[in-house]
């Protein structure tokens, strides 16, 4: 990152504009019947803003307490991580009530009973002590609320994994991989209430939460090497043409005219486990 995108605080503005434009798509692919919408990536490969948002956030973290660690030590950056976890945790939870204050209002003010089921909120409002109890713990999540908890969850881990990350980066991402394939082959998640599991999986998103941390923190240039090198590019180049045709085929609702083993391999799109397939494509 070179100084000229900084404002004059030192803060990299990219990463605001980035984690910005992940968050209007992944607002934009929230409404239903948005034409808009079809300016987003989620229709045009198997990765979404979802990724992004993970990605430049594990980048932004790193970028900036692995400073704020070579300044002023670890345990100076370890408790300003937490600190950050505890203002999105706050946030999370003033939005969970006004989230909730607001269907409900809506559902009894004009009698839109069937918003209490689409919103998952009616059995909160029918035994609401042992629901917010869930809910401050992130185990209950009414819709559409999933984004902040996975969030939390990985800022919450971070300081130790930062520590790592500094002292030998290639090792640490080693780690994040070895867990992310534990994940997938043993069905690790945490647990829902009153049911179910997280919609994202943090033990598979903390790998590319933690690839971003890698790529800010890469003093190798081994980034740089794969971005000029003419092989990844065509490799990169294939692999989104084929997530081009596979997912708009599907969403045309023409998934039966393809090859079966690319419906068996790619379709669903499994977005909670983040298939191996999402962050191919993402990095493509």
């Amino acid at each position: 990152m070179t100084g000229k995108a900084a404002n004059h605080s030192g803060r990299d503005v990219r990463l605001d504009l980035f984690r910005g434009l992940a968050n209007w798509a992944i607002f934009l692919d929230h409404i239903p019947n948005n034409a808009v919408a079809w300016i987003t990536m989620k229709h045009y490969g198997f990765s979404d803003a979802a990724d992004l948002f993970v990605f430049v956030s594990g980048y932004t973290v790193a970028y900036v307490y692995s400073r704020t660690m070579a300044a002023k030590g670890f345990l100076v950056a370890a408790i300003g991580i937490l600190a950050r976890a505890w203002q999105i945790y706050v946030a999370h939870i003033l939005l969970f009530v006004f989230y909730v204050v607001a269907i409900g209002y809506l559902a009894q003010r004009y009698g839109h009973a069937h918003l209490l089921d689409e919103f998952n909120i009616r059995r909160l409002i029918a035994d609401p002590i042992e629901f917010l109890k869930h809910g401050l713990l992130l185990e209950f999540k009414p819709l559409n609320m999933d984004v902040l908890p996975l969030y939390i969850a990985l800022m919450a881990t971070f300081p130790p994994v930062l520590w790592l990350l500094v002292r030998s980066p290639n090792l640490t991402l080693a780690a994040s991989c070895a867990t992310y394939v534990a994940a997938l082959a043993r069905g690790w998640n945490l647990p829902s209430y009153p049911e179910g599991v997280w919609y994202f999986n943090p033990f598979a998103w903390q790998f590319l939460f933690v690839i971003g941390a890698w790529v800010a923190l890469d003093r190798t240039d081994a980034v740089g090497r794969l971005v000029r090198s003419r092989a990844a590019l065509w490799a990169a180049a294939v692999f989104l043409a084929l997530a081009l045709v596979v997912v708009l085929t599907t969403r045309l609702g023409l998934a039966a005219a393809m090859p079966a083993v690319l419906v068996d391999v790619f379709i669903p799109n499994d977005k909670t486990n983040l298939a191996p397939y999402r962050i191919l494509h993402f990095l493509a």
